[in-house]
């Protein structure tokens, strides 16, 4: 049985600084965050993670104080707001042919659509801005 050894930590020294100059944002990073380690980019981090949850998150002073939770919290409600959307879409046509025109169903069914494809774009952002809080950093391809 071969025990290997700890890992060693890297001296400080040859740790990679953080050059805002060079902040990197992969594509479907929201735009009103500006990129990882640009000064001030958590701070457009939480501002717009609060704008994508209920309105009484901003009430909630952890949600505030902890922005990597924020996230986890946007997260996992904009994946509500997916399911909810899907759940829509495949009752539609059932649950509102008896109170709706045809066309009236139809629109609402191409409505839950355009919802569902804007929800898959925030989820990606979400999650972007969720891994760079965590300290996940990005790179420019060539």
């Amino acid at each position: 049985m071969t025990f290997l050894p700890p890992p060693r930590e890297t001296p400080d020294r040859l740790k990679p600084v953080p050059r805002p100059d060079r902040a990197v944002a992969p594509p479907g990073w929201p735009v009103e965050v500006r990129p990882p380690d640009a000064p001030g980019w958590e701070h457009s981090a939480a501002a717009w993670l609060l704008d994508q949850c209920p309105a009484d998150y901003r009430g909630y002073p952890g949600l505030r104080r902890h922005v990597v939770v924020l996230a986890r919290f946007a997260v996992l409600h904009v994946e509500a707001n997916q399911a909810a959307c899907r759940r829509g879409l495949s009752e539609a046509r059932g649950e509102l042919r008896e109170v709706a025109t045809p066309d009236e169903v139809e629109a609402a069914v191409e409505t839950f659509q355009r919802e569902d494809a804007r929800l898959a774009g925030v989820r990606r952002a979400v999650g972007l801005v969720e891994e760079a809080l965590r300290g996940r950093r990005y790179a420019p391809r060539l």
